[in-house]
Formats: C-alpha cells, sequence, structure tokens
C-alpha cells in the first residue's frame, strides 16, 4: 500500500465492548487507540436490547477517537453466538484459458456458496481448505496451474439474519457503516496464531462472557467452528450465588483473585468478601473462591474436548489450543485446560501490530485487532483487483486516447499521399 489508511474493528461482546483504531500502509499494521466500555445489551452473543448496545457501541467509538485522534465512520464489526453454523460445502468450475487465474478462484469459491440454506439464515464466509486442480488435490494457491477443471473443498459458516442485521443495525444508529461482518473466533484466531500452528493443527478456545467459540485449523484450513452457549458469565453468577455477593463484586473479585485450579491456592489465603442488601463485608478462605469457580470450569473444558473429539480432529491438533478472551485471565486457566484437554495450551495475545501494543497486549483484545487485521486484508484485496482490472473511467480514459490518438496517425497518412501525388 502506498498510502495508509484508518481501520477500525468493532468487538461486541457480551460484556463489553471494544474498538481497535489501527493505520494500514506498506510496513503493516500500527495500533493507534483503543476505546473499551462495559456492555449490557447482548445475551450469549446477540443482541438483546438494541438501546444500550447502541449506547455502548458510542461510548468506545467516543474513547477510541479520543485517543487515536481520528473520525471513525466505517467499522469491521464481529458477530458470534450459538446461531452460527458451520458445514463442508464443494465446488466446481471450468479453468479458462488453460491456467488458473484470480477469477476462476472466485467462481469456483461462488460454485461453493450455491447451496441451499433456511430463509432465516445468511452465509457469513466461504473458507477453502484445499483446491483440486483437474486431479491433482491439496493446493492452496492455484492461482498461476495449468489444467481444464478447478475444484474446492471449503468450510461454509453460515449465521441466523437477525442478529446479525441487529447488529449492523446498532452500529448504524450510531452513524456508522458497517464495511463488513466477521465470524469474532476467525478474528481472533488471525490475531494469535502463527502460521506454523496452523499448519500443523490448533485449536482457538475464545471463552467470551456469553459464549465460547471453538476453531480447529487443520493442514493450514479451516476444519471446524463451534459456538458453545456458556462463558465467563456463569462462572460470575456461580460466584454470586455461592458467596452472597453481589455480580458485580462477583466478576472483580473472580478476575482479581480467583483460580481455575483449587490446588494452586494456599489454605491460608483469605478475600474479603462485601454483603449484599445492607450485609456487612466478611472474609473467606481464598479456596471457597476457587472451589466454586473449578467446577464450572471444568464443565466447559469438558464440552469443549467432547465437541473436538465428534469431529475426528483431536488428533490432528499437533500445536494444541491457544485461549483468547476476557474470561481466561484467571490464575491457572492454562494449567487446568491442559488437564483437561490433553493437549498443551497457551495464552494468545495479538501479535503483528505495531504501535502503542500495550493497549491491546492481552487475550481480551483479540478479537478486535484481528477485525483490523481482517480489515487491513480486505482493503489489499480491494487494491489488488483495481491494479489488475482498470476501473471504468479509465477504460474510456483509454478509448478516448486511443480515437485521438488514430485520429492523428490518419491525418498524417493524408497529408503524406497528399504530397505524394
Amino acid at each position: 500500500m502506498d498510502n495508509s489508511e484508518i481501520v477500525v474493528g468493532l468487538d461486541i461482546g457480551t460484556t463489553k465492548v471494544s474498538a481497535v483504531v489501527g493505520e494500514v500502509d506498506g510496513d503493516g499494521i500500527t495500533i493507534l487507540g483503543v476505546g473499551n466500555v462495559p456492555c449490557r445489551g447482548l445475551r450469549k452473543g446477540v443482541v438483546s436490547n438494541i438501546e444500550w448496545t447502541t449506547r455502548s457501541i458510542a461510548e468506545a467509538l467516543d474513547a477510541a477517537q479520543t485517543m487515536a485522534g481520528v473520525e471513525i465512520r466505517t467499522v469491521y464489526a464481529g458477530v458470534s453466538g450459538s446461531h452460527i453454523r458451520s458445514q463442508n460445502s464443494d465446488g466446481v468450475a471450468a479453468i479458462s484459458g488453460g491456467e488458473v487465474n484470480p477469477e476462476d478462484v472466485e467462481r469456483v469459491l461462488e460454485g461453493a456458496r450455491a447451496i441451499p440454506i433456511d430463509a432465516d439464515r445468511q452465509i457469513l464466509h466461504v473458507l477453502p481448505h484445499e483446491f483440486v486442480v483437474d486431479n491433482q488435490d491439496g493446493i492452496r494457491d492455484p492461482v498461476g496451474m495449468s489444467g481444464v477443471r478447478l475444484g474446492v473443498h471449503a468450510n461454509l459458516i453460515t449465521a441466523a439474519a437477525s442478529p446479525v442485521q441487529n447488529v449492523v443495525r446498532c452500529a448504524e444508529r450510531c452513524g456508522l457503516t458497517v464495511a463488513d461482518v466477521v465470524l469474532q473466533p476467525l478474528a481472533s484466531a488471525d490475531a494469535v496464531l502463527s502460521e506454523d500452528e496452523k499448519e500443523i493443527g490448533v485449536a482457538v478456545i475464545d471463552v467470551g462472557g456469553g459464549t465460547t467459540d471453538v476453531l480447529l485449523y487443520v493442514d493450514g484450513g479451516i476444519g471446524h467452528v463451534g459456538v458453545i452457549p456458556v462463558g465467563g458469565n456463569n462462572v460470575t453468577a456461580d460466584v454470586a450465588a455461592g458467596l452472597r455477593t453481589p455480580m458485580g463484586e462477583a466478576e472483580r473479585l473472580k478476575r482479581n483473585v480467583g483460580c481455575a485450579l483449587g490446588r494452586m491456592v494456599a489454605d491460608d489465603e483469605e478475600i474479603e468478601v462485601p454483603g449484599v442488601g445492607g450485609h456487612a463485608a466478611r472474609v473467606v478462605p481464598r479456596r471457597l473462591l476457587s472451589d466454586i469457580i473449578e467446577p464450572r470450569i471444568e464443565e466447559i473444558f469438558a464440552v469443549i474436548r467432547t465437541r473436538i473429539e465428534e469431529t475426528g480432529l483431536l488428533e490432528q491438533l499437533s500445536a494444541g489450543a491457544v485461549l483468547t478472551g476476557g474470561a481466561v485471565l484467571m490464575e491457572g486457566m492454562c494449567e487446568f485446560a491442559e488437564e483437561i484437554l490433553g493437549m498443551p495450551v497457551r495464552l494468545g495475545v495479538p501479535q503483528g501490530v505495531r504501535g502503542i501494543t500495550q493497549l491491546v497486549a492481552g487475550p481480551q483484545y483479540a478479537t478486535g485487532v484481528g477485525l483490523v487485521r481482517s480489515g487491513a486484508s480486505a482493503l489489499a484485496s480491494v487494491r489488488g483487483k483495481a491494479i489488475i482490472e482498470p476501473s471504468a473511467e479509465a477504460l474510456r480514459e483509454a478509448e478516448r486516447l486511443m480515437r485521438t490518438e488514430n485520429k492523428r496517425s490518419g491525418s498524417r497518412l493524408l497529408s503524406w499521399f497528399r504530397a505524394a501525388f
């Protein structure tokens, strides 16, 4: 890219709204600003109150604009929720000219999209796993290869139309234009994974407030996408009920002194628990808090392992799992996840960006940074097409110049004939 452009990722989650502002140029992505505010307008990843959600988006944008010193008009929004579905689809197209070009790839992906879906659902992404040129499979990028027939094995991501439209409507009520809607776990994976991990197989587990998203990479491509309707809010509710404290205080205790693995807590550690309804605060062992948190975390990861086993891809995840999302910041999460999943687990933080990276150096910002990266990829794709495919104005100008040159050539030829004869 010759000129820099501003790209904004809008992560609308169950517990928070994050706006990440990035400047995209030929050297990469520079983070300019971040806005992060609580949100109460979603339930399990789906908008349940448009007014509250709109207010949270506006506050997050104001904070991001003030920090970055830019005016935000267009965003790339994330979407999630238990309505997300994943299915395999194949497409076939003839290769024009005997050599695969980008237009052939677009046509074969359109063929993969041509499957019947319910009227209340829409296709979010067509993610190619591998291409097939004639009888040769396992191809990642077929452009430039010779052949007669091009095929693709792809993963089709569909979503319920109403939740997606509600996300767009909330953004539009803030005066924004939504350039694209991106699956949140896909954006998170783009921000935290390396190419080596994608190649040898890895699971991305995004534990949010209302949902837990699972994305499996196998052989460099998407193998499975799933959403589990439980998350950090379930843990907070258990803490509030078990310790008889308000939800806000339960969230604070969970984040600041909670531990997912009870045996990591010393027996003599104590914490102060605020009372509810006028009751006085009391001091309880920290182990009591961990005894409440541990069963729920164990349940979440047990469901994740079962879902992965059902896909038949468990043995292909050689790189293990990467945890992202705000709910994984508790002490002991990676250690407990390793025990239940039976694979190496690391914490995923955004990588591959410059600027004020300390503001996004946490798993809770993986989706926001990933949305900025998705926007940067979309801009690069559009600019590439503009270079390859001249605009209509450029074609008309070239045609006008050609006609002018033809007239001049004709005039010179006529003068030559007159002088000669």
